[in-house]
């Protein structure tokens, strides 16, 4: 950012925004480049870790109820992520706020990851993965229910197409070699709808400007929805029976899945395009899948890998649908700075 009068240069310094005294002043459309080392290294975080979750998700329920595992990974990681936010000047919410944030928080976190959670008993966490890897489908879809995305062009419909084709391969019989929980694989399904539901719906909710403050509001009301879904159920944690594998996992889960890699990602969506962020969608699965094969011993056969090149590829089409629309190099979003700095 450029100026040469002196009270502007002094609100430029305190904004904390690069300033170049003298210099031509840039035009709204130029873009800022963030550096790309730190740009390099937030990818692969988000890559890695979110990639690797499915993983420490298999490993924690082991020992762990899947709801009430969840319950503790999202309220715990709300509430420090709330106080963090609070710190930082975020306003307190009003109780709408709050009401609002509950039922995001049911869709997201009770309706997606608890489901989840309760699958990944049943079934091999690179297949979750690659299940899950459908919420750009489902997104689209629910985007032209609501009216939101009017006309769906053809590289859209291909690409739900081709997705849920590969879906179809790859939940069809014999597919590792052993009879395939067929209600877990539709609940993981399901779940990856309700987070499309559940993101459409934070869309047009009432919450706070803050979006840090706003997804730690919807992770505290999501993991006491869990902690009461894991009571009703009749869900126990046996803490002596619960291994350090299954700690260590949930540990894992909080810390790095929730916490640094949902601030990774928040300052991604100041720094680069929707393009390039897009790509965590079809980078996760793949990630998840070969770290389910390397370290549980899942299955990994000509049949998963064509099944997820199919589903990768639809994916690829809808998110890059209106891939025109956008410039590819990252650039400064002045709204998602402001979210990312709260």
């Amino acid at each position: 950012m450029s100026s040469d009068h002196p009270s502007q240069i002094v609100a430029l310094l305190r904004s904390g925004f690069p300033v170049e005294i003298g210099a031509p002043r840039r035009t709204s459309r130029e873009s800022f480049v963030a550096p790309a080392t730190p740009v390099i290294f937030g990818f692969a975080a988000i890559y890695l870790i979110w990639g690797s979750t499915y993983l420490g998700i298999r490993y924690a329920v082991e020992t762990i109820p899947p709801l009430l595992m969840m319950s503790i990974r999202h309220f715990v990681a709300g509430v420090l992520v709330y106080v963090w936010a609070r710190a930082r000047g975020a306003e307190k919410p009003s109780l709408k706020e709050w009401s609002h944030a509950a039922i995001a928080g049911a869709l997201l976190f009770l309706g997606s990851h608890g489901t989840l959670a309760w699958a990944e008993l049943q079934v091999p966490s690179g297949l979750a993965a690659l299940l899950c890897a459908t919420l750009p489908l489902w997104t689209v879809l629910i985007a032209r229910a609501d009216g939101t995305e009017r006309n769906l062009n053809a590289k859209a419909i291909g690409g739900i197409l081709l997705g849920f084709g590969g879906v179809a391969l790859l939940i069809g019989p014999d597919l590792i070699g052993e009879r395939l929980n067929w209600l877990a694989a539709a609940t993981v399904l399901c779940g990856s709808l309700s987070w499309a539901m559940g993101t459409a719906y934070t869309r047009k909710a009432s919450l706070p400007s803050s979006k840090v403050l706003s997804a730690a509001m919807q992770m505290i009301s999501g993991g006491i929805l869990l902690f009461l879904a894991g009571g009703i159920s009749g869900e126990r944690i046996r803490w002596s029976d619960v291994t350090l594998r299954s700690t260590l996992a949930l540990a894992y889960l909080l810390v790095f899945g929730s916490i640094v890699a949902f601030t990774v990602y928040t300052w991604l969506v100041g720094v680069s395009s929707p393009s390039m962020l897009s790509t965590y969608a079809y980078v996760n699965p793949v990630v998840a899948v070969f770290l389910g094969w390397i370290l549980a011993g899942e299955a990994l056969n000509l049949r998963i890998v064509v099944a997820t090149a199919i589903i990768l590829a639809g994916v690829a089409l809808v998110t890059r649908r209106q891939k025109s629309a956008h410039r590819m190099e990252p650039r400064f979003n002045s709204q998602a700075y402001e979210a990312a700095a709260d």
